[in-house]
């Protein structure tokens, strides 16, 4: 069947005056390899973001670490002034070195620094959505300030009115139950997709306390698209040829993609799941906003389960 492209997914509340579709779009890959400079195509990367916002996107993920810089200031490019509920959602508690990798950034002083540059960048006067990243995909940043005192930080900042709401990314349930008793998570980000649920766990404690679980990576890192060379993937990481023939068999009864399906999959596992789905291509993002109505039978998400 074909899927139209006209809703994203239905709409989930993250904090009073705060709701978003459920399908939004990760910024992620706009910038060039390794999340480095500049993108490939400047203009191609302005209508992206232009196109899902017309697609009905009403919410952006990023971090002014993409680039850096290079990710919000496409942003603000493309989109200021920014339509009436649009969220743009961003990350905090990391930076990059010169080397191009990503370091722990989260002192209380440098917390402030990074908002007050992602206030500049995108062009607000608040940010409505920042993630403190914590870890996660071997970007384990360890010990050197106290969980507590980074996310009081931020809770400062939103006492001040430069921040609307909180959230935690790479997190445990233990480190969300411990922010969570400095002051309200409207949403957690960690990395759950069709091949791999390792943030279940996460997942489960949002559910029951009604916070927003946005999946990042939810195309397994472009690990779906037909036809990639998955041959540098990370020992385990890559899905087998069983588990594509079944996502291909699921996808064939629809008339579907195995993005697509991968999408529906996600939003239908629980009603607190958004997905951010990023990508620097124009027939990408359509394909990925049209999953917003695909609906499985419970016969082929039973099957999809199973995949992990």
């Amino acid at each position: 069947m074909t899927v139209p492209i006209d809703s994203t997914g239905g709409v989930l509340r993250l904090a009073d005056g705060l709701a978003v579709g459920r399908l939004g779009y990760g910024a992620m890959q706009l910038p060039g390899p390794g999340v480095w400079g500049p993108p490939r195509d400047h203009a191609a990367a302005l209508a992206v973001l232009r196109r899902a916002v017309e697609l009905g996107v009403t919410h952006i993920d990023t971090s002014d670490f993409y680039g850096p810089h290079v990710a919000n200031d496409l942003i603000m490019e493309a989109l200021h002034p920014y339509p009436d509920g649009l969220v743009i959602a961003t990350k905090v508690g990391v930076v990059r070195d010169e080397w191009h990798g990503f370091e722990a950034a989260a002192e209380p002083e440098r917390l402030r620094e990074q908002v007050e540059e992602n206030l500049v960048r995108l062009g607000r006067a608040r940010l409505d959505l920042v993630y403190l990243r914590v870890g996660g995909d071997g970007l384990m940043f360890p010990g050197e300030v106290p969980f507590a005192e980074s996310f009081g930080a931020l809770a400062e900042l939103r006492e001040r009115g430069l921040i609307r709401a909180l959230g935690l990314s790479g997190v445990t349930t233990g480190q969300l139950a411990e922010a969570r008793a400095i002051a309200p998570v409207a949403a957690v980000q960690n990395r759950f997709h069709l091949f791999d649920r390792s943030g279940a766990e996460v997942l489960a404690a949002c559910e029951e306390a009604g916070i927003a679980f946005t999946s990042y990576f939810p195309l397994a890192a472009g690990m779906l698209r037909p036809g990639l060379d998955l041959s540098q993937a990370p020992p385990g990481m890559a899905p087998s040829a069983e588990r594509f023939a079944a996502l291909d068999e699921v996808a064939g009864r629809y008339g579907a993609t195995r993005a697509q399906v991968a999408l529906a999959w996600l939003l239908g596992r629980s009603p607190v799941t958004l997905a951010i789905p990023g990508t620097s291509s124009l027939a990408h993002l359509e394909e990925n906003m049209a999953a917003a109505r695909l609906r499985l039978s419970p016969e082929d998400i039973a099957l999809l389960d199973g995949l992990a």
